[in-house]
């Protein structure tokens, strides 16, 4: 048993450095070009030819590698499910007097599912980019951070204590700086992987005093020690500048913080969209199916935690809420692409999270699952448009394509049936789930966060249904070069595309009994922890009619709205946003968030930095330094050197001077 999972963590790991070190050593003495954004066809609008001559072993080493990694994770996926949990020790790790942080991992349901996950999205996001990147001169390094992140991934969800997870955490971390900053000699590309780093440390600084905390508490940081003595510390308190501090809604919410960073949510949403400025099967492996839903990942790891501390409990939920309302309003009316579908992720995001804070855990994580598939799928179909479009993004520039790229239109087509919620996808499944699981908490912040989630369904449906209508309908606005040159990518790239379009169909029919319905709790086993009065999944099943609907009645009016407005009547989006022209602009310009950092803290920040270098580094320390003292020093080093001439008669004289004022001294001093 252990052999297999150390495979399923450590083959990606061996990937990546392989690829790593060995291709891009071999191409360093071909001397490749910096990197520059890709020219999908042979030729780029100037007819330079852009080809890749190097090694392709890389690429196909780390491929084949993930791909039996993914098949290793389904295998062990079913082993679980069959009740072959446990814990397998890999190395002693850290030890320093009380603390102890084995490196472990551990093997339970919640991981199981989290392994699948990763590993076959990754793996299909390798198969893709085989063709994505087809010719972008440095291949071997982007396979070798793709497998870099899944090992960090992989390490992040079978961790056994807090400290192993941290160091998965800040690896997926380094990873997507990595890849998002890919194409480095793009100022955008480098500004956008600052600020996916930046902003995700803020949330690490709320998990790493979560982690503080917990040792502080329980004296340990593996999660066993934890949780089994959690019962003990509810409702006690510690005192905090005169307060008295309740510890386990302290852990939680600090805890919460890192998940909130990772996994965008609101306030610290906004490197998310910018990631996108990386190549797009970083988008749909990243942004959409594994490194965002850490966040989810931990709150249910945590969940003995988070169920004997109410009040977290709720900011859970009340973020959560907000973040799936907020962001899909923002989707309503961006242009690009890539940056509809961010927005749609940060929003489903935020369902995962409402159902983690109202106690449903595996109704949280059976969305993170499905989730998986349709956004993926979206994310790499929207990179086969974009491929056949010649890099452009902006769907303002597309419309009519459906004919050109037919096999595309009809995958993006399956992804936005099952992100909207059509009945019997996999999205019908898992989303509708979580809007019953609101309504069924009975609690202020449940109904608050069934209002919003439903009208975020609304929401999701038109910006989704819009998408597919500008960009694959209509009268196309593309250039005449343009089309003639729309082309279906190959089949490397539309393989990948079948898979996740299948798992966006039938992931959900076939896994919402093993995740939510009745065998639920033999199927998470103790990887879930609920606590005794904990009835919501028994509530779930008795809420009104018209809640179940809600969210499909959503799903309808959003489809007619966006036909009416992109098919029917498309002189009426113009006329509603000059009518609307302010809330337009709040919304366009994504409540301001951008703006507002700018001004809170990016200009202080700067200004502090400019303070302490004009006036503490210059004025202060090179004023008194190098150019005060030191500079003292020397010039009158200078001008006593020049006393030191080498001539013997210059000596000689300054002699008879000096004794000529010693004999004057003692004449004076005895008369």
């Amino acid at each position: 048993m252990s052999t297999l999972y150390l495979a399923i963590v450590f083959l990606p790991l061996l990937g990546a450095l392989i690829a790593g070190l060995g291709g891009t050593a071999v191409f360093r003495h071909i001397g490749a070009a910096p990197p520059t954004p890709p020219a999908h066809d042979d030729e780029d609008e100037g007819g330079h030819h852009h080809h890749y001559d190097g090694p392709r072993w890389p690429m196909l080493l780390t491929t084949g590698l993930l791909l039996f990694t993914a098949l290793l994770s389904w295998i062990a996926f079913f082993d679980i499910a069959g009740g072959q949990t446990g814990r397998i020790v890999v190395a002693e790790w850290i030890r320093s007097g009380t603390m102890s942080a084995p490196w472990a991992l551990r093997i339970d349901m919640l991981s199981g599912v989290m392994l699948v996950v990763v590993t076959t999205v990754s793996s299909l996001v390798h198969v893709y980019s085989l063709g994505y990147m087809a010719h972008d001169p440095h291949q071997p390094r982007f396979f070798a951070y793709l497998s870099l992140f899944t090992f960090a991934m992989l390490m992040l969800v079978t961790s056994d204590n807090l400290v192993q997870m941290f160091f998965g955490w800040e690896g997926v971390g380094l990873a997507s700086y990595l890849l998002i900053g890919f194409w480095y000699t793009r100022a955008s590309a480098n500004a956008a992987a600052i600020k996916a780093f930046v902003v995700n440390r803020v949330g690490d600084f709320g998990f790493a005093l979560g982690i503080f905390a917990a040792y502080a508490v329980f004296g340990s940081v593996e999660f066993d020690t934890i949780f089994a003595a959690a019962g003990e510390m509810q409702g006690k308190t510690f005192t905090f500048l005169s307060w008295q501090v309740d510890i386990l809604t302290t852990i939680a919410l600090l805890l919460f913080m890192g998940a909130m960073g990772k996994s965008a949510q609101f306030l610290l949403h906004t490197w998310l969209p910018d990631a996108m400025e990386g190549p797009t099967p970083v988008s749909a492996l990243i942004h959409a199916a594994t490194m965002v839903t850490a966040g989810v990942f931990l709150v249910a790891r945590m969940s003995p935690v988070y169920e004997l501390a109410p009040f977290a409990q709720q900011v859970v939920v009340v973020v959560g809420a907000v973040t799936a309302f907020f962001a899909a309003s923002v989707g309503l009316v961006q242009n690009d692409i890539k940056r509809i579908i961010a927005y749609s992720t940060c929003s489903q995001l935020g369902y995962m999270f409402v159902a983690m804070g109202v106690g449903a855990y595996g109704v949280g994580m059976f969305h993170l699952f499905t989730h998986a598939f349709f956004k993926a799928l979206l994310f790499l179909g929207a990179g086969s448009v974009i491929h056949a479009m010649a890099d452009e993004q902006d769907i303002w520039r597309m419309g009519g394509l459906a004919p050109y790229i037919r096999r595309t239109w009809a995958m993006m087509l399956i992804g936005t049936l099952a992100l909207t919620g059509f009945p019997l996808t996999a999205g019908y499944f898992s989303k509708d789930a979580i809007i019953e699981v609101a309504f069924a908490a009975h609690s202020g912040v449940g109904t608050f966060a069934f209002w919003l989630l439903v009208a975020a369904a609304l929401m999701t449906s038109f910006y989704s249904w819009r998408l597919m209508f500008v960009t694959f309908h209509g009268e196309t606005r593309a250039s005449r070069e343009t089309l003639a040159r729309a082309h279906e990518s190959p089949p490397v790239m539309l393989v990948p595309l079948y898979v996740l379009a299948a798992g966006a169909l039938l992931a959900g029919w076939l896994f919402k009994d093993m995740f939510i319905g009745e065998s639920e709790a033999l199927f998470w086993g103790r990887a879930l922890l609920r606590g005794p009065d904990n009835e919501i999944l028994h509530h779930m099943h008795q809420v009104p009619g018209w809640v179940v609907w809600s969210a499909t009645v959503m799903m309808a009016a959003g489809f007619a709205i966006a036909w009416l407005f992109y098919i029917a009547r498309p002189a009426l989006p113009e006329k509603l946003a000059t009518a609307l022209r302010p809330l337009y602009r709040f919304v366009l310009n994504k409540w301001y968030f951008d703006e507002l950092y700018e001004r809170i803290f990016v200009r202080p920040a700067f200004a502090l930095g400019r303070l302490f270098w004009h006036g503490g580094d210059r004025r202060i320390i090179d004023g008194l330094g190098p150019d005060g003292v030191s500079a003292r020093v020397l010039n009158i080093s200078s001008l006593t050197s020049r006393l030191q001439t080498g001539y013997l008669y210059h000596y000689a004289f300054a002699m008879l001077l000096g004794l000529a004022a010693l004999v004057t001294w003692l004449m004076l001093r005895g008369g």
